[in-house]
Protein backbone atom coordinates (compact mmCIF):
# COMPACT_ATOMS: atom_id res chain seq x y z
CA UNK A 1 0.00 0.00 0.00
CA UNK A 2 1.40 3.38 -1.03
CA UNK A 3 1.94 6.01 1.65
CA UNK A 4 0.71 9.56 1.15
CA UNK A 5 3.56 11.98 0.90
CA UNK A 6 3.68 14.50 3.78
CA UNK A 7 3.88 17.22 1.13
CA UNK A 8 0.57 16.06 -0.39
CA UNK A 9 -1.42 16.00 2.85
CA UNK A 10 -2.12 19.75 3.04
CA UNK A 11 -3.41 19.68 -0.54
CA UNK A 12 -5.68 16.71 0.19
CA UNK A 13 -7.10 18.45 3.23
CA UNK A 14 -7.77 21.55 1.14
CA UNK A 15 -9.55 19.53 -1.56
CA UNK A 16 -11.59 17.62 1.00
CA UNK A 17 -12.70 20.85 2.62
CA UNK A 18 -13.67 22.32 -0.73
CA UNK A 19 -15.77 19.26 -1.56
CA UNK A 20 -17.62 19.58 1.72
CA UNK A 21 -18.42 23.20 0.90
CA UNK A 22 -19.71 22.38 -2.60
CA UNK A 23 -23.52 22.27 -2.85
CA UNK A 24 -25.04 18.85 -3.48
CA UNK A 25 -26.30 18.28 -7.01
CA UNK A 26 -29.43 16.54 -5.71
CA UNK A 27 -31.09 16.16 -2.35
CA UNK A 28 -34.28 14.75 -0.89
CA UNK A 29 -37.24 17.04 -0.53
CA UNK A 30 -37.83 18.06 3.07
CA UNK A 31 -41.39 16.87 3.66
CA UNK A 32 -41.48 18.67 7.03
CA UNK A 33 -41.06 22.00 5.27
CA UNK A 34 -44.01 24.33 5.92
CA UNK A 35 -44.76 24.80 2.20
CA UNK A 36 -44.62 21.06 1.56
CA UNK A 37 -46.96 20.35 4.45
CA UNK A 38 -49.37 23.00 3.17
CA UNK A 39 -49.33 21.31 -0.25
CA UNK A 40 -50.05 17.91 1.31
CA UNK A 41 -52.93 19.31 3.33
CA UNK A 42 -54.38 21.07 0.29
CA UNK A 43 -54.47 17.87 -1.76
CA UNK A 44 -56.02 16.03 1.16
CA UNK A 45 -58.75 18.57 1.84
CA UNK A 46 -59.63 19.79 -1.66
CA UNK A 47 -58.98 16.65 -3.75
CA UNK A 48 -59.60 13.90 -1.17
CA UNK A 49 -56.11 12.40 -1.37
CA UNK A 50 -54.69 10.33 1.48
CA UNK A 51 -52.10 12.68 3.04
CA UNK A 52 -49.86 9.73 3.89
CA UNK A 53 -49.79 8.76 0.21
CA UNK A 54 -48.98 12.29 -0.95
CA UNK A 55 -46.22 12.63 1.61
CA UNK A 56 -44.76 9.24 0.67
CA UNK A 57 -44.52 10.30 -2.98
CA UNK A 58 -42.90 13.61 -2.09
CA UNK A 59 -40.50 11.87 0.27
CA UNK A 60 -39.16 9.90 -2.69
CA UNK A 61 -38.70 12.98 -4.87
CA UNK A 62 -35.30 14.55 -5.43
CA UNK A 63 -34.59 18.26 -5.69
CA UNK A 64 -32.07 18.60 -8.54
CA UNK A 65 -29.78 21.54 -9.25
CA UNK A 66 -29.69 20.65 -12.96
CA UNK A 67 -33.44 21.29 -13.18
CA UNK A 68 -33.07 24.72 -11.62
CA UNK A 69 -30.17 25.52 -13.94
CA UNK A 70 -32.15 24.47 -17.04
CA UNK A 71 -35.17 26.51 -16.00
CA UNK A 72 -32.94 29.54 -15.46
CA UNK A 73 -31.62 29.55 -19.02
CA UNK A 74 -34.20 28.32 -21.57
CA UNK A 75 -33.03 28.41 -25.20
CA UNK A 76 -35.81 30.83 -26.16
CA UNK A 77 -34.20 33.46 -23.92
CA UNK A 78 -30.53 32.48 -24.05
CA UNK A 79 -30.03 32.22 -27.83
CA UNK A 80 -30.52 34.67 -30.70
CA UNK A 81 -33.00 33.71 -33.40
CA UNK A 82 -30.50 32.32 -35.90
CA UNK A 83 -28.98 29.97 -33.31
CA UNK A 84 -32.36 28.91 -31.94
CA UNK A 85 -33.68 28.21 -35.45
CA UNK A 86 -30.62 26.12 -36.28
CA UNK A 87 -31.50 23.68 -33.50
CA UNK A 88 -34.72 22.64 -35.22
CA UNK A 89 -34.53 23.42 -38.94
CA UNK A 90 -32.03 20.78 -39.99
CA UNK A 91 -32.02 18.22 -42.82
CA UNK A 92 -32.00 15.43 -40.24
CA UNK A 93 -35.06 16.66 -38.37
CA UNK A 94 -36.94 17.37 -41.59
CA UNK A 95 -36.14 13.84 -42.79
CA UNK A 96 -37.40 12.47 -39.48
CA UNK A 97 -40.64 14.39 -40.04
CA UNK A 98 -41.04 12.91 -43.52
CA UNK A 99 -40.55 9.42 -42.09
CA UNK A 100 -43.02 10.15 -39.30
CA UNK A 101 -45.61 11.36 -41.81
CA UNK A 102 -45.22 8.19 -43.84
CA UNK A 103 -45.78 6.03 -40.78
CA UNK A 104 -48.77 7.94 -39.39
CA UNK A 105 -50.26 9.43 -42.54
CA UNK A 106 -53.72 7.87 -42.32
CA UNK A 107 -54.39 8.91 -38.72
CA UNK A 108 -52.80 12.33 -39.21
CA UNK A 109 -54.87 13.19 -42.28
CA UNK A 110 -58.06 12.00 -40.58
CA UNK A 111 -57.38 14.17 -37.52
CA UNK A 112 -56.54 17.18 -39.66
CA UNK A 113 -59.71 16.74 -41.70
CA UNK A 114 -61.81 16.56 -38.54
CA UNK A 115 -60.21 19.54 -36.79
CA UNK A 116 -59.08 21.90 -39.55
CA UNK A 117 -55.56 22.04 -38.15
CA UNK A 118 -53.07 21.38 -40.98
CA UNK A 119 -50.61 18.47 -40.92
CA UNK A 120 -47.70 20.93 -41.02
CA UNK A 121 -48.71 22.40 -37.70
CA UNK A 122 -49.03 19.08 -35.88
CA UNK A 123 -45.74 17.89 -37.40
CA UNK A 124 -44.03 21.14 -36.46
CA UNK A 125 -45.09 20.94 -32.82
CA UNK A 126 -44.13 17.29 -32.34
CA UNK A 127 -40.90 17.86 -34.25
CA UNK A 128 -39.81 20.80 -32.13
CA UNK A 129 -41.05 19.41 -28.84
CA UNK A 130 -39.58 15.92 -29.02
CA UNK A 131 -37.86 15.31 -32.39
CA UNK A 132 -40.90 13.23 -33.38
CA UNK A 133 -40.84 11.23 -30.17
CA UNK A 134 -37.09 10.68 -29.98
CA UNK A 135 -36.46 13.09 -27.08
CA UNK A 136 -39.15 13.22 -24.40
CA UNK A 137 -37.05 13.91 -21.30
CA UNK A 138 -35.52 11.68 -18.64
CA UNK A 139 -36.40 13.57 -15.46
CA UNK A 140 -38.99 12.06 -13.17
CA UNK A 141 -42.01 14.34 -13.28
CA UNK A 142 -42.28 14.45 -9.49
CA UNK A 143 -38.61 15.46 -9.25
CA UNK A 144 -39.02 18.24 -11.82
CA UNK A 145 -42.21 19.67 -10.34
CA UNK A 146 -41.14 19.30 -6.71
CA UNK A 147 -37.81 20.98 -7.48
CA UNK A 148 -39.43 23.92 -9.23
CA UNK A 149 -42.36 24.07 -6.84
CA UNK A 150 -40.35 24.18 -3.65
CA UNK A 151 -36.81 25.25 -4.62
CA UNK A 152 -37.32 27.76 -7.44
CA UNK A 153 -39.01 30.85 -5.94
CA UNK A 154 -39.54 32.77 -9.23
CA UNK A 155 -42.20 30.30 -10.40
CA UNK A 156 -42.90 28.21 -7.32
CA UNK A 157 -46.65 28.88 -7.28
CA UNK A 158 -47.08 27.78 -10.91
CA UNK A 159 -45.13 24.55 -10.49
CA UNK A 160 -46.82 23.62 -7.23
CA UNK A 161 -50.08 23.93 -9.14
CA UNK A 162 -48.66 21.63 -11.82
CA UNK A 163 -47.55 19.16 -9.14
CA UNK A 164 -51.12 19.20 -7.87
CA UNK A 165 -52.29 18.52 -11.43
CA UNK A 166 -49.79 15.66 -11.75
CA UNK A 167 -51.33 13.89 -8.76
CA UNK A 168 -54.80 14.36 -10.26
CA UNK A 169 -53.62 13.22 -13.70
CA UNK A 170 -52.13 10.04 -12.31
CA UNK A 171 -55.39 9.30 -10.52
CA UNK A 172 -57.58 10.17 -13.52
CA UNK A 173 -55.59 8.17 -16.06
CA UNK A 174 -54.43 5.39 -13.71
CA UNK A 175 -50.75 6.21 -14.12
CA UNK A 176 -47.84 5.43 -11.80
CA UNK A 177 -46.84 8.94 -10.75
CA UNK A 178 -43.37 7.94 -9.58
CA UNK A 179 -42.67 6.23 -12.92
CA UNK A 180 -43.63 9.20 -15.12
CA UNK A 181 -40.69 10.87 -16.85
CA UNK A 182 -40.49 14.04 -18.89
CA UNK A 183 -38.71 17.34 -19.35
CA UNK A 184 -37.00 19.46 -16.72
CA UNK A 185 -40.29 21.41 -16.51
CA UNK A 186 -42.42 18.30 -15.99
CA UNK A 187 -43.77 18.09 -19.55
CA UNK A 188 -44.90 14.66 -20.68
CA UNK A 189 -44.60 12.53 -23.78
CA UNK A 190 -43.93 13.44 -27.43
CA UNK A 191 -46.27 16.47 -27.33
CA UNK A 192 -44.68 17.67 -24.05
CA UNK A 193 -47.95 18.55 -22.33
CA UNK A 194 -47.58 19.78 -18.77
CA UNK A 195 -50.00 17.99 -16.41
CA UNK A 196 -52.69 20.69 -16.52
CA UNK A 197 -52.61 20.71 -20.33
CA UNK A 198 -52.80 16.91 -20.37
CA UNK A 199 -55.91 17.02 -18.17
CA UNK A 200 -57.56 19.92 -20.02
CA UNK A 201 -56.71 19.33 -23.69
CA UNK A 202 -55.87 15.65 -24.23
CA UNK A 203 -58.43 13.68 -26.24
CA UNK A 204 -58.99 10.09 -27.27
CA UNK A 205 -57.79 9.99 -30.87
CA UNK A 206 -58.60 6.38 -31.72
CA UNK A 207 -61.75 5.63 -29.76
CA UNK A 208 -60.22 3.16 -27.31
CA UNK A 209 -61.56 5.05 -24.30
CA UNK A 210 -58.18 6.30 -23.08
CA UNK A 211 -56.11 9.47 -23.47
CA UNK A 212 -52.56 8.16 -23.76
CA UNK A 213 -50.07 10.92 -24.57
CA UNK A 214 -47.09 8.73 -23.73
CA UNK A 215 -47.38 5.97 -26.31
CA UNK A 216 -50.51 6.35 -28.49
CA UNK A 217 -49.76 8.45 -31.57
CA UNK A 218 -53.41 8.88 -32.54
CA UNK A 219 -54.12 10.37 -29.11
CA UNK A 220 -50.97 12.50 -29.28
CA UNK A 221 -51.74 14.01 -32.69
CA UNK A 222 -55.42 14.51 -31.91
CA UNK A 223 -54.54 16.23 -28.63
CA UNK A 224 -52.12 18.64 -30.31
CA UNK A 225 -54.83 19.46 -32.83
CA UNK A 226 -57.39 19.92 -30.07
CA UNK A 227 -55.05 22.32 -28.28
CA UNK A 228 -55.00 24.49 -31.39
CA UNK A 229 -58.76 24.26 -31.89
CA UNK A 230 -59.44 25.33 -28.30
CA UNK A 231 -57.09 28.30 -28.73
CA UNK A 232 -58.98 29.39 -31.86
CA UNK A 233 -56.82 28.28 -34.77
CA UNK A 234 -58.12 29.87 -37.97
CA UNK A 235 -58.31 27.18 -40.63
CA UNK A 236 -56.71 28.16 -43.90
CA UNK A 237 -55.36 31.47 -42.62
CA UNK A 238 -51.76 32.61 -42.96
CA UNK A 239 -49.35 32.18 -40.03
CA UNK A 240 -46.43 34.50 -40.73
CA UNK A 241 -44.39 36.19 -43.45
CA UNK A 242 -40.81 37.42 -43.77
CA UNK A 243 -40.83 41.20 -44.19
CA UNK A 244 -38.56 43.83 -45.65
CA UNK A 245 -38.51 47.55 -44.97
CA UNK A 246 -39.37 49.97 -47.76
CA UNK A 247 -37.38 53.16 -48.34
CA UNK A 248 -40.10 55.14 -46.63
CA UNK A 249 -40.21 52.90 -43.53
CA UNK A 250 -40.26 54.95 -40.35
CA UNK A 251 -41.29 54.69 -36.72
CA UNK A 252 -41.57 50.92 -36.96
CA UNK A 253 -44.46 49.65 -34.81
CA UNK A 254 -42.58 46.69 -33.33
CA UNK A 255 -44.72 44.30 -31.33
CA UNK A 256 -44.01 44.33 -27.60
CA UNK A 257 -46.00 41.23 -26.67
CA UNK A 258 -47.07 38.00 -28.31
CA UNK A 259 -50.54 38.98 -29.51
CA UNK A 260 -50.60 41.08 -32.71
CA UNK A 261 -50.80 44.75 -31.75
CA UNK A 262 -51.23 46.26 -35.21
CA UNK A 263 -52.99 45.46 -38.48
CA UNK A 264 -51.99 44.49 -41.99
CA UNK A 265 -52.94 47.95 -43.21
CA UNK A 266 -51.10 49.84 -40.49
CA UNK A 267 -47.88 47.88 -41.02
CA UNK A 268 -48.04 48.43 -44.77
CA UNK A 269 -48.60 52.15 -44.22
CA UNK A 270 -45.49 52.22 -42.03
CA UNK A 271 -43.39 50.94 -44.93
CA UNK A 272 -43.27 47.26 -43.95
CA UNK A 273 -43.41 45.07 -47.07
CA UNK A 274 -44.70 41.49 -46.75
CA UNK A 275 -46.80 39.06 -48.80
CA UNK A 276 -50.35 38.44 -47.62
CA UNK A 277 -53.90 38.17 -48.91
CA UNK A 278 -55.39 39.08 -45.55
CA UNK A 279 -57.54 42.23 -45.43
CA UNK A 280 -56.13 45.51 -44.18
CA UNK A 281 -58.05 45.21 -40.91
CA UNK A 282 -56.62 41.77 -40.06
CA UNK A 283 -54.53 41.69 -36.85
CA UNK A 284 -50.78 41.63 -37.47
CA UNK A 285 -47.61 42.17 -35.48
CA UNK A 286 -44.04 43.01 -36.45
CA UNK A 287 -41.05 41.41 -34.73
CA UNK A 288 -37.36 42.18 -35.14
CA UNK A 289 -35.13 39.15 -34.62
CA UNK A 290 -31.39 38.63 -34.74
CA UNK A 291 -30.55 36.74 -37.92
CA UNK A 292 -27.21 35.31 -38.94
CA UNK A 293 -26.52 38.23 -41.26
CA UNK A 294 -28.21 40.97 -39.30
CA UNK A 295 -31.71 41.93 -38.23
CA UNK A 296 -34.66 40.03 -39.68
CA UNK A 297 -38.23 41.32 -39.68
CA UNK A 298 -41.18 38.97 -39.35
CA UNK A 299 -44.87 39.73 -39.54
CA UNK A 300 -47.11 37.39 -37.57
CA UNK A 301 -50.87 37.01 -37.83
CA UNK A 302 -53.48 35.56 -35.50
CA UNK A 303 -52.40 31.96 -36.11
CA UNK A 304 -48.85 32.75 -35.04
CA UNK A 305 -50.28 33.99 -31.76
CA UNK A 306 -52.18 30.70 -31.42
CA UNK A 307 -48.90 28.79 -31.69
CA UNK A 308 -47.48 30.87 -28.82
CA UNK A 309 -50.23 29.49 -26.60
CA UNK A 310 -48.28 26.23 -26.74
CA UNK A 311 -45.01 27.94 -25.77
CA UNK A 312 -44.89 31.66 -25.01
CA UNK A 313 -42.17 32.55 -27.48
CA UNK A 314 -42.25 34.07 -30.96
CA UNK A 315 -39.06 32.21 -31.86
CA UNK A 316 -40.67 28.92 -30.82
CA UNK A 317 -43.76 29.66 -32.89
CA UNK A 318 -41.74 30.55 -35.98
CA UNK A 319 -39.52 27.47 -35.63
CA UNK A 320 -42.48 25.09 -35.21
CA UNK A 321 -44.28 26.63 -38.18
CA UNK A 322 -41.19 26.53 -40.41
CA UNK A 323 -40.30 22.97 -39.47
CA UNK A 324 -43.79 21.72 -40.31
CA UNK A 325 -43.84 23.62 -43.59
CA UNK A 326 -40.40 22.25 -44.47
CA UNK A 327 -41.51 18.67 -43.82
CA UNK A 328 -44.63 19.07 -45.96
CA UNK A 329 -42.59 20.79 -48.67
CA UNK A 330 -40.21 17.85 -48.77
CA UNK A 331 -43.15 15.41 -49.00
CA UNK A 332 -44.68 17.41 -51.86
CA UNK A 333 -41.50 16.98 -53.89
CA UNK A 334 -41.48 13.20 -53.58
Amino acid sequence: MKRISPHARPLLKLLSGAMLLMPSLAWSLDTKNQDVQAFVNELATTENFDPAYVESVLRESQVQQSIIDAMSRPAEKAKPWHEYRAIFITPERIAAGVEFYGTHREALERICSETGVPPAMILGIIGVESYFGRITGKYRVVDALATLGFAYPPRASFFRSELNQAFLLARDEQLDLLALTGSYAGALGPPQFIPSSYRNFAVDGDGDGRRDLLNNWADIMASVANYFVVHKWQTGQQVSARATLGKDAKDLPLNAGLEPESTVGALSAAGVVFPTELPAAAPAGLWQLQGKNGDEYWVGFQNLYVITRYNHSIMYALAAWELGESVMGEIAQQ
